[in-house]
């Protein structure tokens, strides 16, 4: 099982244009040689997006549900079976518009620990008008599931541009921007976007090229590929066990930008292995039995903290160096 299979997350409300975004990346992926799979989440019982996608894809589908609550243990099944039985190069999950960004996060980062993959960024798709008529109408729930997916977004396509005029584009990327000031925002009609600008601002640190300045009508520059230090989600390997008081320590000074952590660990003062659960401020352990190829690791997930300064502490508690 290859461990390194990178997956997009795709969020964005309904209509906002993440199919044919999926199709864009879909014909990319395979125009440079390489083997796209698709996890679809529907709330219905009828996948009808999955009728728009390539049929030589392999596709998964999470029907009936919202992956997020009512759906995600089905995502690790089916995230485990696309890995072994198709063994593509990428992977991407469309999620359904009413998916809660953080509990999508949470849900696919769970996974990682089982299925040998990466999560990679998610990518959220903005219906610029229906954006800017909830926007000045303050839509109830809906406006502020908008709002949280685009919060959470590690790269934005704001879409459907021809539906707004300069003035009203340079509004919503003033807006979004204030909403999420670390993501790139990328105008698009018909989510025609490049792809490679697109995947190279993930969530992970590997992107650290510094791309172009580019800017917005409204004024505000984005940077084109760059990496930055604000992620959204990240996964941490242990390549030998840490001390369990350490652990806890640092657990307990972690910044409240980290909403949520979880993994599979071994101590070294202790003779078994836990799984962590850290929510709401609160850690918690289950003493676990897993199968000998699971490696230890922990998923952090949260709203723009610094990986660097995460990755550095816990490197520093595998060494036997950490102090609170």
């Amino acid at each position: 099982m290859n461990p390194n299979i990178p997956v997009y997350l795709l969020s964005g409300f309904l209509g906002s244009g993440k199919t044919t975004l999926l199709q864009r990346l879909i014909a990319y992926w395979q125009e440079q040689g390489l083997k796209p799979a698709v996890i679809i989440n529907e709330l219905g019982d009828m996948n009808l997006d999955g009728m728009l996608v390539d049929t030589k894809v392999p596709t998964a589908e999470l029907l009936g549900g919202c992956i997020c609550c009512t759906v995600r243990e089905d995502l690790a099944g089916e995230l485990a079976m696309l890995v072994e039985r198709d063994a593509p190069d990428v992977i991407v999950i469309e999620a359904t518009g009413a998916a809660n960004p953080i509990d999508l996060l949470d849900a696919a980062t769970e996974t990682a620990m089982y299925a040998g993959i990466e999560i990679q960024g998610l990518i959220t798709v903005a219906d610029a008008a229906h954006l800017l008529e909830m926007n000045r109408s303050r839509g109830g729930r809906t406006y502020a599931l908008m709002q949280d997916q685009i919060r959470c977004a590690s790269v934005i396509l704001l879409n459907k541009l021809d539906r707004v005029n300069e003035q009203e584009q340079a509004e919503l990327e003033q807006m979004i921007g204030e909403w999420n000031p670390y993501a790139p925002i990328l105008p698009a009609i018909r989510c025609e976007v490049n792809p490679e600008q697109l995947l190279s601002t993930g969530f992970s640190e590997a992107y650290s090229k510094q791309g172009s300045l580019q800017k917005t009508p409204s004024g505000r520059l984005t940077m084109a590929g760059a990496g930055h230090q604000h992620v959204t989600s990240y996964t941490h390997r242990f390549t030998q066990p840490i001390d369990s008081e350490q652990f806890e320590q640092m657990i307990s000074t972690l910044p409240r930008e980290i909403y949520r952590a979880k993994g599979l660990l071994t101590f070294s003062d202790t003779a078994s292995r836990f799984l962590f659960q850290y929510a709401f401020r609160e850690l918690d352990f289950i003493k676990v039995t897993p199968q000998e190829n699971m490696a230890d690791m922990a998923v952090f997930i949260g709203e723009h903290f610094s990986a660097d300064k995460l990755r550095k502490r816990l490197q520093a508690l595998e060494n036997g160096e950490y102090t609170a």
